[in-house]
């Protein structure tokens, strides 16, 4: 009786490696058609290239089929593939909720998550949101990546990111935060000793505080529905950081022009005042996204409830 226990037990540890083996195939499968490449797919899943080959090389065996085309410059799924891919997504969704379901993720908010957003927005308006996000829900880790390049969400691992400008992929929900625009300004010091500008042409005459990121040629423009204005200015001092930029500003050294969110305090202060707002291009939107399959964690959706009324407030101009 006993060795029929330990044949069991050996028999049912066999099959959990098998089942453990078969999904960590899956994912690796999945990982491949998600970013388009082993290598890519590699780097998702953070095990060598030729792991993620062999586990789907296994499955192509197992399964006696082939899954995926391959060539030098990309990769497709065959027409067996295809649905297959589909069904493991399912699978792992599955399996992945009733983890998180059991760790009692959709209960309280819990875990690790990721936030992205571009480098001076998360500075000025993200920080101040997450530390009281934080100081409420101790049980979240927050991983903050602040960047001016758009990471891939799906690559990254991101659960959240802040967006700003027109959204190029569907597959993300996302809520509108507010909108912005460029904005021109100065030190009321500035303004009082030499004048506010009133038309674009009256730009020639003052000295500007150049940004390498926003006029990299010596000039501003102004679209409009009328076509768009290029503005030669006399940029008398350049600064690749925009916090430089506009510290430059503060201190009555030009007229700057930046986005509305990077000086939204300083003109609600009173220490910029804004300029030709009649020229201002069209506003673009700020957006949260997040992903929009399956249950979405509560980490996730008590974060975006959270972030989202604070950076009204702390955006508005």
């Amino acid at each position: 009786m006993e060795c029929d226990n330990h044949l069991n037990s050996a028999i049912i540890f066999l099959w959990i490696g098998i089942i453990m083996d078969r999904l960590e195939a899956m994912a690796s499968l999945l990982a491949v058609v998600d970013t388009g490449s082993f290598s890519a797919a590699s780097r998702k899943m953070r095990v060598p290239v030729t792991t993620v080959s062999r586990r789907v090389a296994e499955l192509e065996a197992h399964l006696r089929t082939k899954l995926l085309h391959r060539t030098t410059r990309k990769v497709t799924l065959t027409d067996t593939g295809a649905p297959y891919v589909l069904a493991c997504r399912k699978v792992l969704e599955q399996i992945g909720e009733a983890e998180r379901n059991a760790a009692g993720e959709y209960q309280s908010p819990r875990g690790e998550l990721t936030v992205t957003a571009p480098l001076v927005f998360g500075r000025m308006h993200l920080v101040p949101v997450i530390a009281d996000f934080m100081a409420q829900f101790v049980d979240v880790r927050l991983n903050c990546r602040f960047h001016d390049r758009n990471l891939d969400l799906q690559d990254e691992g991101i659960d959240v990111a802040i967006r700003v400008g027109p959204l190029p992929d569907s597959s993300w929900r996302a809520q509108r935060i507010c909108a912005i625009r460029r904005v021109v300004c100065a030190s009321p010091d500035y303004l009082a000793r030499r004048g506010k500008p009133l038309t674009l042409a009256d730009l020639e005459a003052h000295d500007c505080v150049g940004f390498h990121g926003f006029d990299p040629n010596g000039s501003w423009l102004f679209p409009s529905a009328q076509g768009a204005s290029v503005v030669p200015i006399r940029s008398r001092i350049m600064f690749d950081t925009i916090e430089s930029a506009i510290d430059a500003g503060i201190a009555g050294m030009g007229l700057i022009r930046v986005l509305s969110y990077h000086v939204g305090p300083a003109i609600r202060s009173g220490v910029l005042q804004e300029v030709l707002a009649e020229f201002s291009p069209p506003e673009v939107p700020v957006q949260i996204i997040h992903r929009h399959e399956g249950l979405v964690p509560l980490k996730v959706r008590t974060f975006v409830d959270f972030a989202v009324p604070r950076l009204r407030t702390a955006l508005a101009l």
